[in-house]
């Protein structure tokens, strides 16, 4: 495996940047990939828009971002914060309120917006899962055992799964049932994924593993031996991967032949001993981007097993990590408030 160019070579010649005071809790591109959005724990979004270079700091929430995704509108987001509302905003638009949960956290937001289903907009706050429709209206409340640690709506929107104590929940969105489809396995599960032919659900979990439940059949995957905490895991666009964070190197288990079970991860991008913090797939190929503890920014072609540095270490630990919806640009944040976007699209 080769390791090529200085490690702030592309940050330097490709990217802008920019140091802000509070931790990066989460990044995102809008659906039309025209603007980049990190949420901040002092409770400010910054934009950055790649057509003209331009930034943008707008106040969202009275204290933290918990959570932040894109709207279901082509420019905008939506964020939780630890102010009880979930909130929408667009840049050069006023932020609304979609919801208030008064003293409670939103600690989990999603959307969908493609063409076969209405959008969709999903918070989490405490055992409840509220789906909302495009305006605004709530559409139903799901309730967990315990505490919602995840959510993820599926690519058709056709469900929505949470990750909880003890398991993970699947609903169907356009039904009023009050019931969830219920996936076990015990302990504390942290986040959950979904695989893009919905083929299975993984959840990372309190412990130093994953759990994963095949579908239909819902057969138990087990995925271990990380020597710490998977923060961040993902499937590739194609379903053949799952890349995951947690370790020295991307750990990516293959879900094609008969895998994972039974069969050995890959592992790109490793052997210092730095663990990955965050993961991102592309949203076309099977490459991976990942975040280190301290600072460095990668992106790993698989099959190829070519690594690509983005950015040196030294800025903090990576905190947030994104693709636009073409892949074009690569987005990251940082514990220390270090926020870039580096343009990967071809130049003339």
């Amino acid at each position: 495996m080769a390791i090529i160019e200085g490690p702030d070579s592309l940050l330097r010649e490709r990217g802008v940047s920019q140091q802000v005071d509070a931790f990066v809790i989460g990044c995102q591109f809008s659906r039309n990939g025209q603007t980049f959005a990190a949420a901040l724990g002092d409770g400010t979004v910054q934009f950055y828009h790649p057509a003209d270079r331009s930034w943008q700091s707008l106040n969202v929430h009275k204290g933290a971002v918990l959570s932040l995704a894109q709207d279901v509108t082509p420019d905008g987001f939506i964020t939780g914060g630890d102010d009880g509302q979930l909130a929408r905003m667009a840049p050069g638009a006023q932020t609304q309120s979609i919801a208030g949960f008064g003293r409670k956290w939103v600690e989990h937001v999603a959307s969908w917006a493609g063409a076969k289903s209405l959008p969709l907009i999903a918070c989490a706050v405490g055992k409840s899962i509220h789906l909302y429709a495009a305006d605004g209206t709530l559409l139903k409340t799901m309730e967990h055992p315990s505490t919602v640690t995840g959510i993820a709506i599926d690519s058709k929107g056709k469900r929505v799964a949470a990750s909880h104590y003890n398991g993970a929940s699947i609903w169907f969105t356009a039904t009023k049932t009050t019931t969830a489809k219920t996936l076990e396995w015990k302990g504390s599960h942290t986040g959950i994924a979904i695989h893009p032919a919905f083929e299975a659900i993984v959840t990372t979990m309190q412990e130093n593993a994953l759990h994963g439940w095949r579908q239909p059949d819902g057969q138990h995957m087990r995925m271990s031996g990380y020597p710490a905490k998977t923060e961040s895991h993902g499937f590739t666009a194609s379903g053949r991967w799952l890349a995951t964070a947690g370790a020295d190197a991307i750990v990516l288990w293959p879900f094609f032949g008969g895998g994972p079970m039974g069969k050995a991860p890959t592992e790109l991008a490793g052997g210092d001993g730095i663990i990955a913090k965050r993961v991102a797939c592309h949203p076309l190929h099977d490459v991976v981007a990942a975040g280190f503890a301290d600072g460095l920014v990668v992106v790993a072609d698989i099959a190829r097993e070519r690594i690509l540095p983005v950015a040196g270490p030294g800025r903090g630990a990576v905190s947030a990590l994104c693709w636009s919806p073409n892949g074009n640009h690569l987005g990251f944040g940082t514990e220390e408030g270090f926020v870039a976007c580096v343009d990967f699209s071809k130049k003339p």
